[in-house]
């Protein structure tokens, strides 16, 4: 049986990065992180009509910014390019290809998190929303309990 619509954030970002209808997220070139052509995205994914997914509301944002923060709250990390490739930063340069100011997708941005993989849906599980009280069990080394498994059954 068909379950509910994935409730939480990196379940749904998992099925938006493998839809084919969705052009606005996408694995990098090694499947190790997210692609978020931002201007593209916001069109797509948080205009308010149905979007690529086919549903009408995908986020319950319009903001980019709430995107972001959701992002960083699951543990992602913004990636930028430097001489020797990807690395831990706020943000790609402008060298980065498709990523110049006056491309019609907008700015590029590039995350990362060790546990969103492409083909490895079993990882996601280990995504775990950076709250406070959950940082404080995560550091007292305990088990924060997961979602996803449930959302990512269809």
């Amino acid at each position: 049986p068909a379950a509910s619509r994935p409730c939480t954030f990196p379940a749904k970002l998992w099925l938006l990065v493998n839809n084919p209808r969705v052009r606005s997220v996408r694995w990098d070139a090694r499947g190790e992180g997210l692609l978020i052509y931002q201007a593209l995205f916001e069109r797509e994914l948080l205009g308010g009509g149905p979007g690529a997914a086919g549903e009408a509301e995908v986020f319950k944002t319009k903001n980019f910014g709430s995107i972001i923060r959701q992002l960083n709250l699951y543990g992602f990390h913004k990636l930028t390019m430097g001489p020797a490739g990807p690395a831990l930063g706020h943000r790609l340069g402008p060298a980065a290809a498709g990523d110049s100011p006056d491309s019609p997708d907008g700015p590029r941005h590039h995350f990362w998190n060790p546990h969103f993989r492409h083909n490895r849906p079993d990882l996601l599980v280990r995504i775990k929303r950076l709250t406070k009280a959950n940082k404080e069990k995560l550091d007292a080394g305990l088990k924060v309990p997961s979602r996803l498994l449930d959302d990512l059954q269809y």
